[in-house]
């Protein structure tokens, strides 16, 4: 019964804890932007704007039902798995000890007066390196082919709302809160070293002050059907709405692009940045030989995993292949 009661305590810290990316508040301020967008940018009717926003056919379709039902069963998942992972603590007493055996950075003298610039500037780097994990491990899923197979649960969405976020995998899910404890521990560790006991984070509503005005300004309208651009110039320094969508799509020109979640100039010094057009026909999901049943709760679990098993088979039997051929061209030069 313990059990149970976390679960729906988990469940609903999604929807009200600010730290989390569907908090109630944020998604709220989605609706709001949403409809100024629609009303005021596109010009349409009050009416049609809210029945736009929520459509049925989006929220009821079959793939966001799948959506809901991987984000109900994942959490049961890593329930069980997170205890078993490598925390923040461990990887940031990693760190700190090796920063004590090095040389080249070393721990600095703050003036007094200059004391509350480093919570904010411990907030700000945390935000720019997590965003930049995040960019390089997305990234990683889409071009690595055993993580593709992983990954591609969350592109196999034919319609997208904020809960598509939690279309993953649960390989997926240990990878980033892998990576989140990555980050997070050799941040804390390294202004721990430099600064001292003089770090802490900048809040809002007990959120990091950058990732709560990320959210609050839109950042679930990037998993919806609301498509929002921003000026070109713009979309070179932060990743709009438009965007994530086209990186969403199913089009060949669009692959590999946009792999930024805050932050677009990770993908404009990568080469992987892509402007959104406001005229643009955009088909969300992958192609029908790779997902047949992409709304199929057992395959999207099990699909990835066969993906994984047959890139391995083939990999090993071209390698005794190799071998085996190697091994011919031996025995008939020593013939």
């Amino acid at each position: 019964m313990e059990i149970f009661y976390q679960y729906l305590e988990t469940i609903s810290e999604n929807f009200f804890d600010p730290k989390k990316r569907v908090f109630l508040g944020y998604l709220f301020s989605a609706f709001l932007i949403s409809f100024m967008w629609l009303t005021f940018v596109k010009k349409e009717k009050i009416k049609q704007a809210v029945y736009k926003i929520f459509d049925k056919k989006i929220f009821m379709s079959k793939s966001a039902k799948a959506d809901y039902i991987l984000f109900l069963l994942n959490i049961i998942i890593l329930m069980f798995l997170s205890p078993l992972l490598i925390s923040q603590l461990a990887i940031a007493h990693f760190v700190f000890e090796y920063l004590h055996s090095q040389t080249f950075l070393t721990p600095l003298g703050i003036d007094i007066n200059y004391m509350w610039m480093i919570p904010i500037f411990f907030t700000f780097c945390y935000f720019v390196l997590d965003d930049f994990t995040k960019y390089v491990t997305h990234a990683l899923m889409h071009k690595v082919p055993l993580l593709w197979e992983i990954h591609k649960t969350h592109h196999s969405a034919r319609t997208l709302t904020p809960l598509t976020i939690f279309r993953t995998h649960p390989i997926e899910g240990v990878i980033f809160v892998v990576r989140s404890a990555l980050t997070q521990g050799i941040v804390i560790a390294t202004f721990y070293y430099v600064y001292g006991g003089n770090i802490t984070f900048v809040t809002i509503l007990g959120a990091n002050l950058f990732s709560f005005w990320f959210h609050l300004f839109g950042s679930n309208l990037r998993h919806s059907h609301i498509r929002i651009n921003y000026w070109s110039w713009l979309e070179k320094i932060f990743i709009s709405p438009a965007q994530h969508q086209i990186h969403h799509s199913i089009k060949k020109e669009h692959h590999n692009k946009n792999f930024g979640v805050a932050f677009a100039f990770w993908d404009y010094m990568f080469g992987s940045l892509y402007i959104s057009k406001s005229d643009e026909d955009v088909k969300f999901g992958i192609s029908e030989t790779e997902h047949k049943y992409e709304n199929n709760i057992i395959y999207l679990y099990l699909s990835p995993l066969i993906g994984i098993y047959k890139l391995i088979a083939n990999y090993v039997s071209s390698k005794n292949l190799k071998v085996k051929k190697q091994k011919f061209i031996f025995n008939k030069q020593t013939r």
